[in-house]
């Protein structure tokens, strides 16, 4: 049964704090009900949300590979829902920023974009989840450990990576103690039955693909075991289910570029999902069901704009092909021609690596498409080269603030969120 445990918070002996922030104080910690064989009622009208959106998900998994390349738009969906995810954290990097960064760490450049860094660290973890955790026999918790290692690595915060927490941490209010904090996570000594518990859960398959992500997120959230990161992982977690279920083989949604604009509805939801007490209680079920509803409502919304993308991105495909003139199929600029949309800033030699041709016949693809207008040489670092399809990277941007969008259009409703700005 969840419960809160009353804490008194002592703090240390600390020159150069206010007297607010020195003082000791009573606290409640929650901790929450394991998950698995939880009670759960699902209501009708819930449950027809999550059908639908499910629904979704499969449809743009079919209907991507007859439009542009799945996996060139898997790899662009996923740089997105990364630069949400860092950004609910407050990590502010525009697309156009994160892909140079991107193209620079490929050159070998030293990091001088720290935070883009961070966002690229993200990406790393969330692909490597994908790839790895969600095709394994079974979530495990040493699953969780990597990918927060590898969401922290090459960070300021590396050395918390992958580590589970041995102190009291919390939400909101005072960076120097909990007495005004909104929320309070598990004591750390709880902290790895209920990670366990979570990892259990994952491997079952008794409830709807989105209904075990929303659960399986908000329980993450709640537990709240590592020092930082955990927004980013517990996000990560969404995309190994839907891929591991099978629900999103291919592309996988933009779910936190949408939770990133319902910025309150998303803390909110969480926050209804702790509730201390009998989890059968209709209070608790009433708060399960309104975050499951706001989760299969937010992925209904992230599809509905990814097909949006992904129809912009076909018009691009035929206007590149009608600039490149005639094409042979198979060559490597047919090729590269397919594999932009995954690669809005690349080099010679990433795009060699992305097509599998050789550096050579990579560079002519290269000439010819800059030639055509195509590509356009950006600079990266002080002395290095790279080329950037501009209408891409502004459809990228485009994307980003559509979805910052509460209606999904800048022109009716702005931003509900730092975005970066159409240029």
């Amino acid at each position: 049964m969840a419960r809160l445990l009353h804490r008194r918070w002592e703090p240390e002996l600390a020159s150069g704090l206010s007297r607010r922030d020195r003082q000791g104080c009573d606290y409640e910690a929650f901790v929450p009900d394991p998950l698995l064989n939880r009670v759960l009622a699902i209501e009708g009208s819930v449950a027809a949300e999550v059908a639908d959106a499910e629904a979704a998900v499969a449809r743009l998994n079919v209907e991507a590979v007859a439009l542009v390349d799945s996996e060139a738009l898997a790899r662009l969906l996923l740089r997105t829902d990364a630069v949400a995810s860092s950004r609910i954290e407050g990590l502010e990097v525009g697309g156009r920023r994160l892909l140079r960064a991107e193209a620079a760490r490929e050159l070998g450049d030293n990091p001088s974009d720290i935070t883009a860094e961070e966002v690229l660290a993200n990406i790393t973890a969330i692909a490597w989840a994908v790839e790895s955790v969600a095709s394994a026999e079974r979530v495990t918790l040493d699953h969780l450990l990597e990918m927060h290692r590898l969401l922290l690595a090459g960070t300021r915060l590396e050395a918390v990576g992958g580590k589970i927490r041995e102190t009291q941490n919390w939400i909101g209010g005072s960076s120097f103690n909990p007495c005004g904090a909104s929320f309070v996570p598990p004591p750390p000594d709880e902290v790895k039955a209920l990670l366990l518990d979570l990892c259990a859960f994952c491997n079952e398959e008794s409830l709807p693909t989105l209904v075990q992500a929303a659960l399986a997120h908000a329980q993450f959230e709640t537990i709240h075991p590592f020092a930082d990161g955990n927004g980013r992982t517990g996000r990560a977690l969404i995309h190994v289910i839907l891929r591991r279920r099978g629900l999103a083989p291919r592309s996988l949604p933009p779910i936190s570029l949408v939770l990133a604009t319902w910025s309150n509805e998303y803390v909110n939801g969480l926050m209804g999902t702790r509730r201390p007490g009998n989890p059968a209680h209709p209070a608790a079920q009433a708060g399960l069901n309104s975050w499951i509803g706001l989760f299969a409502a937010a992925t209904s919304r992230a599809v509905a704009d990814a097909h949006s993308y992904e129809r912009r991105v076909l018009e691009l495909q035929i206007g590149w092909r009608a600039k490149a003139g005639q094409v042979r199929a198979g060559s490597a600029i047919a090729l590269l021609l397919a594999a932009l949309p995954g690669a809005p800033i690349l080099t010679v030699g990433g795009a060699a690596k992305l097509i599998g041709r050789s550096f050579q016949a990579a560079n002519g693809a290269v000439d010819r498409l800059v030639q055509a207008g195509i590509l356009q040489p950006v600079r990266i670092g002080r002395r290095n080269r790279a080329f950037e399809t501009p209408e891409l990277t502004d459809a990228f941007t485009d994307l980003e603030r559509q979805l910052a969008s509460p209606m999904g259009d800048t022109r009716t409703a702005p931003p509900s969120r730092g975005v970066a700005r159409r240029l």
